[in-house]
């Protein structure tokens, strides 16, 4: 699938990739459909075939978010986290800003996004 060539100039090389799925997304995903299993930074890496240096990083964003939980080295999906809900919404925000570009909040018009 195509991209638009200011996302291909401006986006950090991780994102850009293909199919237009995230690290976040593929590592939620894996995680996800191995729910029943917890695995290293490296056997994820192995997996989902991301940059081993980008897994630490992802993992740490995911937790942040409760979507993922670790113990020790392992990590794994947590069974609380609305995970199919969080990727149709990844999925559909990304999809939103390859067709309209990123959203600034000046074009919404007065007063929206100003701290009050």
């Amino acid at each position: 699938m195509p991209i638009r060539i200011d996302r291909f100039e401006e986006d950090d090389e991780s994102e850009l990739r293909p199919g237009g799925h995230t690290n976040a997304e593929l590592v939620l995903a894996f995680l996800s459909a191995n729910d029943e299993q917890a695995f290293t930074p490296k056997e994820i890496h192995e997996e989902v075939e991301i940059a081993r240096g980008s897994v630490g990083v992802v993992l740490s964003r995911l937790e942040d978010r409760e979507l993922v939980r670790h113990r020790g080295e392992y990590w794994a999906a947590d069974p609380d986290a609305d995970v199919a809900t969080t990727l149709t919404s990844l999925a559909t925000a990304r999809n939103a800003t390859e067709r309209f570009g990123p959203e600034d909040s000046e074009d919404w018009g007065p007063g929206v996004g100003e701290d009050t």
